[in-house]
């Protein structure tokens, strides 16, 4: 062996010749480009992997280096919008209202509307059950909800302020019922004013509603003679209810409680009181009733257009003594029985026309002519009450246009209907007596309190 061959390894870690005589540097030229080589084609994870799998030899025993498991590559992930589907639009409904008039019933409104023959039977039927259709009014309104194809779906009256029904489609062919009520609450409302013209103007001047100003007027036409006794100059005093729904809305107004006129300097004060339970009348302030036997006035808005006494006829053109009074009003207008009583005479009557008189208790008839018509059901011998009416106003006999010719006879003979003095209609007995104190004590605290309220709405 060459001494190279023999000699000891020096500074040099590895000494090696090949075959050929092929020395270091070719080796080493070899195994760069055969790494150059790997590379390329494994990519640029591949010289990690021969890293990691690089042998080892120790004592002639093979090692491999135990590869990891290679990465997952990373997932790319894209958000995208995904449009739910449509959903379909209810079919439109069509609303109706219909308004009942002379001679409607409720099968022929709903028919009317489109609606076919068996499903407006269906909910009629279905409405008997709390509401009778024959109670419909004139003037009332129903209002009908329809589907596209004019299927009813619904069905709304009111018969009353405080109540209200609806009949709803239950299932494709079943209808029910429903019935509501509403609650009111009671207010009470105070109005107050001078009288120029009229007590009409003066009211509605001060916003006092139309049924309050005739219940005002009617509780004082036993005592006031309204076209005489009225002057300029003189005061009213109102207080009323009224009832609104759960949003202070105005449902209806009710009865007057208190009220007060001041005619020619003398007041005239009136109070309601409940004499027993639902019963009810106005009286002073000393107790005594407004109410007596006969009306001074059996007529609504009508103009005393002649006076009891001496006249020149309209008809015959001579004087003449007129044994009644005259109220000239348009034909139809109701005429009213002035106090309870039975009916005596029914039928035409000379120049009177046709012509009604009434017995009354005690000494008193009353007697009406010139009438157009008599009410329905009214005949010698009906009794009737104070209030009712019993014909309507014409130009019958001797008459130059339509008026109410009305006559109070005492003892059978004739008297001034305006100036006649009746005795009160009702009184009250002690416990009585001692209840209206009570209540009329009440009432003049709320209006004391109204008035301030007033007095400070009107600064």
């Amino acid at each position: 062996m060459s001494e190279r061959a023999s000699g000891t390894i020096g500074s040099e870690s590895f000494f090696y010749i090949g075959r050929n005589g092929c020395g270091t540097l070719q080796i080493a030229l070899s195994v760069l480009v055969g790494g150059l080589l790997i590379g390329l084609i494994a990519g640029p994870g591949a010289s990690d992997s021969i890293a990691n799998n690089t042998l080892e030899s120790t004592g002639g025993v093979r090692h491999v280096a135990a590869q990891p498991a290679l990465e997952q590559p990373q997932r790319l992930f894209v958000a995208s919008a995904v449009a739910e589907p449509e959903l379909p639009k209810p079919a439109p409904e069509k609303i109706r209202s219909l308004k009942v008039r002379n001679g409607d019933t409720l099968m022929s409104m709903i028919l009317s509307a489109g609606v076919a023959r068996e499903e407006a039977h269906d909910a009629v039927t279905a409405l008997r059950a709390v509401y009778d259709p024959r109670d419909l009014r004139v003037g009332q309104k129903i209002h009908l909800t329809l589907s596209k194809n004019d299927n009813l779906k619904e069905m709304l009256l009111d018969p009353s302020v405080i109540r209200q029904i609806a009949v709803r489609r239950d299932d494709a062919t079943l209808f029910r019922a429903f019935e509501t009520k509403r609650t009111l609450n009671r207010r009470l409302k105070f109005a107050r004013g001078v009288i120029g013209s009229s007590l009409y103007k003066a009211a509605v001047g001060r916003d006092v509603p139309l049924s309050v100003l005739t219940e005002l007027v009617r509780i004082y036409s036993w005592d006031v003679d309204f076209q005489r006794e009225i002057q300029k100059g003189d005061r009213f005093e109102v207080a009323y209810e009224r009832f609104v729904d759960d949003k202070a809305n105005l449902v209806r107004h009710g009865k007057v409680i208190y009220a007060k006129l001041v005619l020619s300097g003398a007041a005239k004060p009136l109070y309601r009181f409940e004499i027993k339970p639902g019963r009810s009348n106005y009286f002073d302030d000393r107790g005594r009733s407004a109410k007596r036997p006969l009306l001074r006035t059996p007529i609504d808005g009508a103009r005393l257009s002649s006076r009891f006494g001496k006249r020149r006829h309209p008809v015959l053109g001579y004087n003449k003594m007129h044994r009644g009074v005259d109220f000239a009003a348009r034909t139809g207008t109701p005429i009213y029985a002035a106090g309870d009583g039975v009916i005596v005479y029914r039928g035409r009557n000379g120049g009177y026309g046709k012509y009604i008189r009434i017995r009354h208790a005690g000494r008193y008839n009353t007697a009406y002519a010139h009438m157009s018509r008599y009410r329905k059901g009214v005949a010698v011998g009906s009794r009737v009450r104070q209030g009712q009416v019993i014909g309507y106003v014409g130009s019958t006999g001797r008459s130059t246009g339509p008026h109410l010719h009305y006559e109070i006879l005492s003892n059978g003979r004739q008297v001034n209907p305006l100036t006649v003095k009746m005795p009160s209609g009702i009184k009250l007995g002690r416990k009585a007596f001692a209840k209206f104190q009570a209540k009329r004590e009440n009432i003049d605290a709320l209006v004391a309190g109204l008035i301030k309220e007033f007095e400070i709405t009107r600064r």
